[in-house]
């Protein structure tokens, strides 16, 4: 595990700019490549002057609202927040914790308002979708979709696990009904539709991880159809972002990941390279999402 880590995280401190910020793939800080270096650095067990100098950026740049820009020169907040809060749901006593929780406990998907509802109706827009359940959008008055639900409920979570409340778990779980909605007939997941004009669409590895494993967790639910698409994407995957969820998902589950592909990992950006640091460390019994 040391070795692998030896390996990846010089390249992951490198990336840190002057304003203690990550890019994408360099460049100017951003606020979700900063949030998946931090959590890498988490797992890995790093600590000191390049976790300070990240935590530091990411306490400039909170909006009053409570929430976060994805990048600084943006004046609104966004679905991002959700990743600074599980940054900082490790940081005890962590300034802005709880702003982010209640700016990510007021958004939701515009589909599921009842004024949205109405006018659908009454334009005689057929729905084909479940819109009972609230999951979480990646602009605020937009509609929601699987990657923004799914990692807000692992922020929540997260916070949840230290301040219990039930008006915080009521949120969790319409947000698990909302990922259960939008399951592919195969039991993986796209970015957010199943269905639209009478065809049902497909579902993605690096779409289908993620929200099973915010689905780690909740009321006991009969997931196997969606474990067992899990095992066959990790099979053949050739992401490491697809196979860094898939794995952690699994796991998550109490399954063992099937031998993947021999494939040697080609990190297209900083996020893939936080991802592969995050997934060997929860394949070591430590999953910096769930603890």
């Amino acid at each position: 595990m040391q070795l692998v880590f030896s390996s990846v995280l010089p390249s992951l401190r490198n990336a840190q700019n002057q304003d203690g910020g990550w890019g994408y793939r360099g460049g100017a800080s951003w606020t979700e490549p900063t949030a998946y270096a931090l959590l890498a650095l988490a797992a890995a067990g790093e600590s000191g002057e390049d976790v300070a100098r990240g935590l530091a950026f990411l306490a400039r740049t909170q909006r009053k609202d409570g929430g976060w820009p994805p990048h600084p020169s943006v004046d609104q907040s966004t679905w991002v927040t959700a990743m600074a809060l599980l940054v900082l749901a490790d940081q005890p006593g962590a300034t802005g914790s709880d702003d982010a929780n209640a700016w990510l406990m007021r958004q939701s998907g515009r589909e599921s308002g009842y004024l949205h509802r109405l006018r659908e109706w009454l334009l005689g827009v057929q729905v084909e979708e479940n819109v009972n359940y609230s999951g979480w959008p990646w602009y605020p008055g937009t509609a929601a979709w699987v990657t923004p639900t799914a990692l807000t409920i692992l922020a929540l979570e997260k916070v949840s696990r230290r301040k219990p409340d039930p008006a915080r778990r009521a949120r969790i779980e319409t947000g698990r009904e909302f990922l259960l909605s939008r399951m592919c007939r195969d039991g993986g997941w796209n970015y957010g539709s199943t269905r639209a004009l009478g065809f049902a669409y497909d579902s993605y590895p690096e779409t289908t991880g993620l929200p099973l494993l915010a689905l780690a967790g909740g009321r006991r639910r009969n997931l196997e159809k969606s474990l067992s698409c899990a095992e066959r994407y990790l099979a053949s995957c050739p992401s490491v972002e697809g196979r860094s969820w898939l794995e952690m998902a699994l796991l998550a589950h109490g399954r063992t990941p099937p031998p993947s592909a021999p494939i040697p990992p080609a990190f297209r950006n900083l996020i893939d390279t936080a991802l592969f640091v995050v997934a060997r460390a929860a394949a070591g019994g430590r999953n910096v999402f769930l603890s």
